[in-house]
């Protein structure tokens, strides 16, 4: 039997989620379980809560909410509370919009993988890019074919990536017809800037709202996520989470004059 643990950053009601798992579930001798966050915690990243308990309610057979919990909480609590034995692979989305460049270290998707990637299980996150009405318009079906396409290999295979990588998809917001196949590109280099809104409430206090940023990038020689998502291939990334610049440590050495 294999077993397959699913969390997400948009919620457990999110559509992402519940088709993936509908359609994971048809797999011969799978065993899916589900464990998200009550509510949406879009842009975590890998953050653990730390200052309050946790609770699980079950909302199902083997789906359960984690109670105003992060996706990287329903990892790390699942795998402690509810097995006995590493699932074979954990899988975090289909979350709603893109997880390219350095948004991966925003992204509450990709820090869910993080922590299955800590714990040395094959872990991979799934994101739907869309533009404009395109999420509405051609669904998740396709983000599905190829969630289901992926981890057959996975299953039935093996995992091509070492301890403490995870494996960051993304899927193009194009009909199926359109869909161009998959690639293989490093993430790309993002526009950075700030954005927010501010606002007055009733009694006149201040507040802002963070702003959403566009998928401006940097255009390279190379091609990356970013730059192949817009041509209507799904992207595959190896992410590491050694952060360490390793070119730069021996300039950080003759820096400090360290012989």
């Amino acid at each position: 039997m294999k077993e397959i643990l699913i969390t997400n950053d948009d919620g457990y009601e999110a559509k992402g989620l519940l088709k993936l798992a509908k359609r994971l579930k048809k797999l011969p001798d799978t065993k899916v379980t589900i464990v998200a966050p009550s509510t949406e915690k879009s842009a975590c990243a890998h953050s653990l809560t730390l200052t309050k308990p946790l609770k699980f309610i079950k909302i199902r057979k083997n789906f359960y909410k984690l109670d105003d919990a992060t996706p990287s909480d329903c990892i790390y609590l699942a795998l402690h509370a509810l097995y006995d034995k590493k699932p074979d692979l954990i899988i975090s989305g289909i979350n709603h919009g893109a997880n390219l460049g350095e948004d991966i270290s925003y992204s509450g998707t990709c820090g869910a993988c993080m922590e299955g990637a800590l714990q040395g299980i094959a872990s991979i996150a799934f994101s739907q890019f869309y533009q404009k009405d395109s999420l509405e318009k051609f669904g998740f079906k396709l983000a599905v074919d190829i969630a289901e396409d992926i981890v057959k290999k996975v299953l039935w295979g093996d995992f091509p990536l070492p301890q403490r990588q995870f494996l960051n998809v993304n899927i193009p917001a194009v009909k199926k017809q359109d869909f161009k196949g998959y690639v293989v590109v490093p993430a790309g280099k993002r526009c950075y800037d700030t954005d927010a809104s501010r606002h007055h409430n009733p009694r006149n206090i201040e507040y802002y709202w963070l702003g959403r940023a566009n998928l401006d990038y940097f255009k390279q020689k190379t091609p990356s996520d970013i730059g192949m998502i817009y041509q209507a291939y799904a992207t595959l990334t190896p992410i590491k989470l050694d952060f360490t610049a390793h070119e730069s440590l021996e300039k950080l050495k003759f820096w400090l004059d360290l012989k």
